[in-house]
């Protein structure tokens, strides 16, 4: 389960008042536990004790609410904002270390396999609109994030590539590998939770040796 810490981040990342994260907590509690059928404006509505006019105006239909679902679970991922002249070799590191850690939280998480799922049950419909909010308020958001925090490595000296996108790519695959796969087809997850941390750490360092620049 995330933080308090990680869900006010959250909260913070996409304007969102406490309330409308409660919201949000509830909608995604929902989708967990009842799928797609149970995700109404009326169901969201009854289990956050809101008013379905309260909903509207937050989030707008039910496609709004389900953008703004997938953005704040993406903002679960946490990537420090900070600037190339306060990052050294360990900041850094430490700091690919906690987005690497939430990024394996978050995916493995049952919110994130019921979306993924609820997703790829819908790729045979054409133009389905969940795959490609998961690609642009998720996936895409995350890596827009990290992809920052790397230009801002490679400008202080500490990372050397050409292209940051590139630089994410290679590190996402590092910390997710196959066992995303392995989940979202049902392996048990509970053994590979426990080692979560060292993998994160792993990857990091495999990433660094890749594109750490050499001093």
């Amino acid at each position: 389960m995330q933080s308090v810490a990680a869900t006010r981040e959250a909260n913070a990342g996409n304007g969102l008042t406490e309330r409308q994260g409660v919201v949000l907590e509830e909608a995604l509690r929902l989708l967990v536990d009842g799928g797609e059928k149970a995700l109404t404006t009326a169901g969201v509505a009854r289990a956050a004790n809101c008013s379905k006019e309260s909903l509207y105006k937050w989030f707008g239909d039910r496609d709004g609410l389900l953008s703004a679902m997938i953005g704040f679970q993406a903002s679960k991922v946490r990537t420090q904002d900070v600037a190339a002249s306060a990052l050294d070799a360990e900041s850094l590191s430490r700091h690919l270390v906690v987005f690497a850690k939430d990024l394996l939280e978050v995916l493995s998480g049952d919110v994130s396999l019921a979306l993924n799922r609820l997703a790829i049950g819908q790729a045979s419909r054409e133009g389905s609109k969940l795959g490609h909010m998961l690609q642009e308020r998720g996936r895409r958001q995350i890596g827009r994030r990290a992809a920052a925090l790397l230009e801002a490595g490679r400008k202080a000296g500490l990372l050397a590539f050409d292209d940051a996108d590139e630089a994410y790519g290679a590190l996402y695959g590092l910390v997710v590998s196959d066992w995303h796969l392995k989940m979202l087809l049902g392996e048990e997850a509970g053994e590979m939770k426990k080692g979560f941390s060292r993998k994160a750490e792993q990857a990091v360092s495999a990433f660094l040796t890749l594109y750490g620049k050499k001093v």
